[in-house]
């Protein structure tokens, strides 16, 4: 494999410690070397007057699987298409908030990210969420199944069964090639089968009799029996609804008393996804209640060691929605009465679409703008805060260097509130963006994009640093920390990487792209002890409830998962 020496850049490494320090940067055999470890061959990059950090890791966003295409397919007016590409390695490019597979891949890079986590699997349709990911070029992908409203994990912990569902959890993952536990409006999207849904997380799930309070606590319990490498990872009940800070602060508090377990060196149990949708005071969208309350969440964030979140962020734009909380989509379709998609997965979970304009002329979405940045603004440890935009629910994924510049930019912040909102001065009044006079750093950002995402996927063995023996993810910004002072130039920089170093291999040179890179997929092979009870209840459920046999449910073989890369856990000890 290609040697390469990134030399005299500016490096931001919060695992290592440097804070744009010029130090220089080996790559060998596909991972990070000591820059004295390479040949007088390697290729020579010169990084001056440049940010040098390691490749983006995204821990949420929606890119691969059926409601993914389903918005590809009922939104043409999204499609934007670039044109013939520019050379013969790159193939057409499509989409804006919901772009395709390979615009989805060049775009990452062009930000420099090397990982993006898939953060809702429908399990049944896994084939096709790993068709789509063996089809997104260059950044290495994950998924994580859907969990919360899964038939056989609402029965294991309605009757306090926490072996069975671990010994559940650790078959699935395996079956769906998945990465971990993803818990979506736990127990509501389940009610959503009898046009109900669990706003607190005390309303008693139909027919199963469990709360969503007991799916918290019982997949928390059941994620740190396996010693997964990721946290239980939840998206809360009553999503976009004011008044639901309480109902977030009672979720985030079923993580008190559970303390990570296993080898991976996450600190966390608990990692909470677009808290700012999950952030709201008030009565209702129309009553001047409407508030920020992002303090009070972040009072309690910063108060405790176990959880991460990330932010949310909403980026001003018509943009699609898509989640498996189905009851939200369709109360959104009820709000902007615009066009709906809906589906219910047999036994597991449900999903829903609907486009979406955060107007910038409407007070709301000026109020979610500002509570996404608060959120991220009020933290005291940038290790656990992480950038999204909940592609596409807030945003498009391409705006993260949008969002990077409002979190390190005051000035940047004060032209939206000045000139982008029309109401902006209402925002001033319910929200606290305006009193909030902190600017990010480099540093901090290379914590919220890389070291810290890594670290809370169990990833940090491989991705986040500039560490030797790491995978061989680096990128070079065109960004001079000593003399740009432009919040633009911010922006333009993340959003156009000079140089990109994925798993060793050059792939984009001097901001073009020039290969479509050696992709992985990344799954956890979770090991359990025999668990004949489970193993017939699987196979009784499938006879009696699911339209496919167990022959045609598992992800197998390199057609679907091509180059895998699995990460073994034993639960047997």
């Amino acid at each position: 494999m290609s040697e390469y020496l990134i030399k005299n850049g500016f490096v931001f490494d919060p695992v290592l410690g440097i804070k744009g320090d010029k130090v220089d940067v080996g790559i060998k055999d596909g991972k990070i070397v000591e820059a004295s470890d390479v040949s007088s061959k390697a290729k020579k990059i010169d990084a001056s007057g440049k940010t040098v950090m390691a490749a983006g890791v995204d821990v949420h966003a929606h890119v691969a699987g059926p409601k993914v295409n389903v918005g590809r397919n009922y939104r043409p007016e999204d499609k934007l298409f670039k044109g013939s590409p520019k050379s013969g390695m790159k193939r057409m490019e499509g989409g804006f908030s919901v772009p395709t597979t390979f615009r989805t891949g060049y775009n990452y890079a062009r930000m420099g990210y090397g990982f993006v986590m898939e953060a809702a699997m429908p399990p049944l349709y896994a084939r096709h969420v790993h068709e789509e990911i063996r089809d997104t070029p260059i950044i290495d992908e994950a998924a994580l199944p859907v969990f919360g409203n899964n038939w056989f994990v609402l029965e294991y912990l309605k009757n306090g069964e926490v072996e069975n569902t671990a010994a559940y959890i650790a078959w699935l993952l395996r079956m769906t090639r998945g990465f971990g536990v993803k818990n979506v409006n736990p127990g509501g999207t389940e009610a959503w089968g009898w046009g109900l849904n669990c706003p607190t997380i005390h309303d008693p799930v139909p027919y199963f009799d469990i709360t969503p309070a007991q799916i918290i606590r019982g997949l928390i319990e059941a994620n740190e029996f396996l010693g997964l490498p990721h946290c239980m990872h939840v998206h809360g009940n009553s999503l976009g609804e004011p008044g639901n800070y309480t109902v977030t602060l009672d979720t985030l508090k079923q993580a008190e008393g559970f303390s990570p377990k296993g080898s991976f060196g996450r600190d966390q149990v608990l990692h909470h996804t677009h808290l700012q949708f999950h952030s709201y005071g008030g009565d209702s969208y129309a009553s001047k209640s409407f508030e920020s309350k992002s303090k009070e969440i972040m009072d309690y964030v910063n108060s405790v060691d176990n959880i991460t979140f990330d932010m949310g962020c909403v980026t001003l734009d018509e943009t699609t929605t898509m989640t498996a909380d189905g009851p939200f989509e369709h109360h959104l379709t009820e709000l902007n009465h615009l066009k709906w998609a809906n589906t219910d997965v047999e036994l597991e979970t449900a999903a829903g679409v609907v486009p979406y304009v955060y107007n910038p002329k409407t007070f709301i979405a000026g109020a979610q703008w500002a509570i996404g940045i608060e959120l991220a603004l009020y933290a005291n440890d940038m290790m656990k805060v992480f950038v999204t935009t909940d592609h596409p629910n807030a945003g498009p994924f391409t705006r993260y260097p949008r969002v990077i510049k409002w979190l390190m930019s005051r000035k940047a912040r004060e032209d939206v509130l000045d000139n982008v909102l029309k109401y902006g001065d209402t925002v001033r009044d319910r929200c606290f963006i305006g009193e909030i006079d902190r600017e990010l750093s480099l540093y901090e950002i290379a914590m919220m994009t890389r070291a810290g995402p890594a670290k809370a996927l169990g990833l940090a063995h491989m991705f986040g640093s500039l560490k030797p023996g790491l995978e061989g993810d680096v990128v070079v910004y065109p960004f001079n920390p000593e003399t740009d002072d432009d919040p633009e130039k911010i922006e333009q920089a993340f959003s156009n990487c000079s140089f990109l170093v994925k798993s060793g291999q050059l792939v984009i040179d001097k901001g073009e792209i020039v290969s479509n890179g050696t992709k992985r997929t990344l799954w956890v092979d979770a090991k359990v002890n025999e668990n004949p009870q489970v193993m017939r209840d699987v196979e009784q459920k499938f006879l009696k409830y699911y339209s496919v046999n167990l022959g045609n449910y598992e992800v197998t073989g390199h057609h679907f998962v091509p180059n895998p890369y699995v990460i073994e856990v034993d639960a047997t000890q």
